[in-house]
């Protein structure tokens, strides 16, 4: 599976914020290459509360998701939140062992 490549990281998640799930999730592979993956391509992964409601520049809002780079969990009430904990199941994601060379 995709995220169990040891050679693989996360690197960042790009907001989109007209439409949630077309936001980006930002990776590295140890080739060289950066790509990126829509959000909603793993929503799967998230069995939790999903907020309706957007906090993003509200007062009470860190601004994490105006940073592509910031990979911190947000305990906002908002519509992104879910997207931060996809964020932290990817980190934590098990890695199959690399072969011996």
């Amino acid at each position: 599976m995709f995220l169990q490549d040891p050679e693989l990281k996360i690197i960042g998640y790009q907001a989109n914020f007209i439409q949630l799930e077309m936001g980006l999730f930002l990776f590295n592979h140890s080739c060289g290459t950066t790509m990126s993956i829509w959000a909603k391509d793993f929503v799967d992964l998230y069995r939790g509360t999903i907020y309706k409601e957007r906090a993003a520049g509200s007062e009470e809002c860190p601004g994490y998701c105006l940073q592509s780079d910031e990979l911190r969990p947000c305990s906002v009430h908002c519509e992104y939140a879910y997207v931060r904990k996809i964020v932290a199941i990817i980190k934590s994601w098990p890695k199959r062992p690399t072969p011996a060379t």
